[in-house]
């Protein structure tokens, strides 16, 4: 018995009619009636009950039915089946994402996923570098962007961005000004948003900050970085914001402030991709996504 003898009954089994089953098989009525006589002597048993007007299923003929019925559709799912089989499992994975990356890392990011995306499903999730590093440290990312520095035992930091930070100060008192002291600053305040949501490095620059003689703080309800130069807008105040960041584009009261570079020293952000050591080590879960990853972020974005 070969496939294409269930094939030939199934078809005759569906019209109840040679001729119909024939044309729907594209072959003439007479090898079609010897294929099924062919079947019914290796089966030993009759499966049409014919006369000159009609054809019926007998009781054999309405038992096998359902039987070939399934072989003929496993047997027509295999090229399907074995497609999927041969092709690699699509992993869903969390990534994080701090706030104020650079549009060029970003970029690079969604260019990343495109790359992988027969492979790999790569869930952004926004979050403050502090947040994202305990979400990774305790296997809820696979990996995330943040600003640096991003320290916890077992977890690895790789920069891939190093951008220059510069003070938001109120256009009016420095009309002309290419660059600012901090000690010009001394009697501003510093503005910053809500805990948690600066990057760790701000720690830092407010120490220096205090050296310079800058005191006084206020710090905003909301993570929104764009919130602190509305504040700035009024005077006697100043905040930070990457240079190259379009202020304009931030802010409401963009032409009411500046951005200007320090001229005393050189504050610069830094960008990093951070994941778990061990999830990366060979035969770990995340060994291949994070060897892509670390290579495709290898070089600086231009």
């Amino acid at each position: 018995m070969e496939i294409f003898h269930l094939r030939y009954f199934v078809a005759v089994a569906e019209h109840l009619s040679f001729s119909r089953a024939a044309r729907d098989l594209h072959m003439a009525t007479s090898p079609l009636s010897q294929r099924i006589r062919d079947l019914e002597r290796e089966l030993g048993t009759v499966l049409f009950d014919r006369d000159s007007r009609s054809v019926s299923l007998s009781s054999s003929g309405s038992a096998l039915l359902p039987l070939a019925q399934e072989v003929l559709r496993d047997f027509d799912d295999i090229p399907l089946k074995l497609s999927k089989a041969s092709a690699p499992e699509r992993l869903s994975y969390s990534i994080g994402l701090a706030p104020w990356l650079h549009p060029l890392l970003r970029g690079k990011l969604i260019e990343f996923s495109a790359q992988l995306a027969e492979r790999y499903q790569l869930i952004r999730w926004p979050a403050g570098s502090r947040e994202l590093l305990t979400a990774v440290h305790q296997r809820k990312l696979a990996f995330a962007l943040v600003h640096l520095p991003a320290q916890l035992p077992g977890v690895t930091a790789q920069e891939v961005f190093r951008e220059k930070l510069g003070a938001v100060l109120p256009a009016h008192q420095f009309v002309g000004r290419e660059s600012v002291s901090l000690t010009e600053l001394a009697d501003f305040t510093y503005i910053r948003t809500a805990k948690g949501t600066q990057p760790t490095y701000y720690d830092q620059l407010e120490v220096r900050m205090s050296a310079a003689g800058v005191h006084k703080r206020a710090t905003l309800s909301t993570g929104d970085f764009a919130s602190p130069a509305e504040v700035v807008s009024n005077g006697d105040a100043f905040s930070l914001t990457l240079l190259d960041q379009d202020l304009s584009s931030t802010s409401v009261n963009g032409a009411e402030v500046v951005a200007l570079p320090f001229d005393d020293f050189n504050p610069e952000l830094a960008t990093g991709i951070i994941w778990r050591t061990d999830r990366a080590e060979e035969h770990a879960d995340l060994h291949e996504l994070i060897a892509l990853l670390r290579d495709f972020f290898r070089s600086e974005p231009e």
